[in-house]
């Protein structure tokens, strides 16, 4: 994962219930939570910054950052949607406030975000996805009137709009779920990977889990990132998932969490290619995984089917898995993820032209 994700130990641990009393000394705290996540899911489609600003203090140079990064993510998703030829029509969403320490004329908040995007086609077709953040806020009260000091939260659309690959992709789309034989060993069930994808796909999740993670396994969250613990539980969770057998060196230990092999993202890599869990189908950049070759003349991303697993290296180092788990309805890759909670999302919003994609399929 990213490596910005050592700073949360610092952070707020985001718990289950709220830590905070239900009294009026919080009311206006809360008010303003949801005005302000409101404006700004609202800002990633109708574009209109002024709306935004006056949840921040221009005077302070972390509130202007704060503020500059919205509309930065803003620019990028857009331009991803020029270069990918659809439109964002519509956004939702809500949060939950985990934790309000109330320091009189400043406030600090743990707040998660549950979006849903709708992007469209040309002819109407609508596709939505949906993604999930953790938020921790600092809050000021100036002139009567709170304000964003400054935030972290680790974004899924943080990412430099000058960078996004510009070709169009030619995919097919080829799903086959169900059950696929795995060199003489336990099948893999690709049908229900899926499901278990779709239900524990945490605030990004639109069915299932109440946005929970499987109780059954660590959030590793807080400890480098979950996304490897998520694709493992995928693969091989047996009562609910794709049930591949766990091996001696890809486990999970219910009382103690999993081995290096199970939640470190490179360890995992090494582990499906020399085990023969997963066939490394193809590594390249975006042109080179999603434009036709001789070898793949309908793009080697279109070879993996629900329940394949797609690696994502950055600087020589695989920096992030998720579980392909649908396509929309022009054939378009999409994928499940924890760390940030992704459901549903294109396999490449987030990331760049110099990423490397390395598509594993998983099973026969």
């Amino acid at each position: 994962m990213k490596k910005v994700l050592q700073i949360l130990i610092c952070l707020f641990l985001v718990t289950s219930k709220p830590a905070y009393a239900m009294d009026n000394q919080n009311d206006d705290i809360q008010a303003f939570l949801h005005r302000l996540f409101a404006a700004r899911i609202q800002l990633l489609v109708d574009k209109q910054y002024k709306n935004v600003q006056p949840f921040y203090l221009p005077a302070e140079k972390l509130s202007r950052l704060a503020m500059e990064h919205e509309r930065k993510r803003t620019i990028y998703i857009n331009k991803w949607a020029d270069a990918r030829k659809v439109k964002f029509v519509f956004s939702s969403g809500d949060i939950r406030i985990i934790r309000v320490k109330n320091m009189g004329d400043t406030a600090r908040v743990s707040v998660t975000q549950s979006l849903q995007l709708t992007y469209q086609y040309s002819d109407q077709e609508l596709h939505t996805m949906g993604i999930g953040t953790r938020h921790v806020l600092t809050l000021k009260k100036h002139d009567g009137k709170w304000h964003v000091l400054k935030e972290w939260y680790l974004d899924p659309l943080d990412e430099n709009p000058r960078l996004i690959p510009a070709s169009q992709p030619v995919e097919k789309t080829f799903m086959s779920n169900g059950h696929s034989n795995h060199k003489g060993r336990k099948k893999y069930n690709r049908e229900k990977a899926v499901q278990y994808a779709n239900k524990y796909a945490g605030l990004a999740n639109q069915i299932g889990s109440n946005q929970r993670y499987n109780k059954k396994y660590l959030d590793y969250t807080f400890k480098g990132g979950d996304c490897t613990n998520f694709t493992s539980q995928v693969l091989g969770d047996r009562e609910e998932g794709g049930g591949l057998p766990m091996r001696p060196d890809w486990h999970y230990k219910y009382s103690q969490g999993g081995n290096v092999s199970w939640v470190r993202t490179d360890s995992l890599k090494n582990f499906l290619i020399r085990s023969g869990y997963g066939t490394l189908i193809a590594r390249g950049t975006y042109d080179q995984v999603a434009k036709p070759t001789k070898k793949f003349p309908n793009t080697a991303l279109a070879e993996l089917k629900p329940g394949d697993v797609i690696g994502y290296e950055m600087g020589g180092d695989i920096d992030h898995f998720s579980v392909v788990t649908a396509r929309d309805i022009r054939g378009y890759t999409l994928v499940n993820s924890h760390t940030a909670d992704r459901y549903h999302v294109p396999w490449d919003l987030g990331w760049d032209k110099n990423t490397k994609f390395l598509l594993f399929r998983i099973g026969n």
